[in-house]
């Protein structure tokens, strides 16, 4: 998707910052005065590819009548999920804890109109980076097997996606030159000059998402997952001063 928004400056003397990138450091500001009117031009462009990074989340819940044996029965059946995780081939550093929880639990006494204290609940989750995206369905259902109520994903991902994002980059600047030389084209101008140039980065993921709690798993086949493919992709906005023969 590309957007022109188009802003013609007739000013004769206007202050822009030369070849300002707006990534994650500030540049020196240098002052550059356009005698032309001036052109902002905003370009999207976004490259997919097949994923090979897939994220899901996997969860336990245990409820006890105490704190410390809620927390206890948890960890037991965490630990249990996190070495099938460890089973499948799954590397330590792909496998983070993202959240555990500990709630009182209460039922409503509609008779004498009170909550009635019932225990404590304990949910423990983790997120899970897997580099096979083709077992993916297995692994959940191994997951569920060893104890997982609840799951979360998949999202897939391209782990180093600098070339898609490069690529990108290459077809943005290029369409936005093009765009701009023609508007200097159709006002009678030869020409057009960069001032200022700021970009971005923006990744982006197909992300499917499924919630399964209490799964049974019968020995049938496997839950179908289907990557299909992500993108990746930035957006560049270029100021373009046009000007005539003799002046760029």
């Amino acid at each position: 998707m590309i957007r022109f928004p188009l802003a013609l400056l007739t000013s004769a003397a206007l202050t822009l910052p030369a070849f300002a990138f707006a990534t994650s450091a500030v540049a020196a500001e240098i002052e550059i005065e356009a005698q032309g009117p001036v052109i902002e031009l905003s370009v999207y462009e976004s490259v997919t590819a097949a994923p090979d990074i897939v994220t899901i989340g996997a969860g336990v819940s245990t409820e006890a009548p105490s704190a410390v044996a809620a927390m206890q029965q948890n960890a037991a059946a965490m630990q249990r999920v996190i070495e099938r995780i460890r089973a499948l081939g799954v590397a330590d550093r792909d496998i983070q804890t993202t959240g555990i929880n500990l709630n009182a639990q209460y039922d409503y006494d509609r008779d004498n109109q009170r909550q009635v204290f019932r225990g404590y609940q304990v949910s423990n989750r983790v997120s899970v980076k897997l580099r096979d995206i083709e077992g993916t369905g297995a692994t959940l259902d191994a997951l569920v097997a060893a104890g997982a109520t609840d799951l979360s994903g998949p999202s897939f991902s391209i782990e180093d996606d600098e070339a898609a994002k490069d690529l990108a980059r290459s077809r943005a600047v290029e369409r936005a030159q093009q765009r701009a030389q023609a508007y200097a084209a159709m006002l009678g101008f030869d020409g057009v000059r960069v001032l200022a140039v700021s970009e971005v980065i923006e990744g982006r993921s197909q992300m499917p998402q499924m919630e399964m709690r209490m799964v049974a798993s019968d020995g049938a086949a496997a839950t179908p997952v289907q990557p299909g493919q992500v993108s990746t992709g930035v957006n560049i906005t270029i100021k373009y001063e046009m000007v005539s023969e003799g002046t760029q």
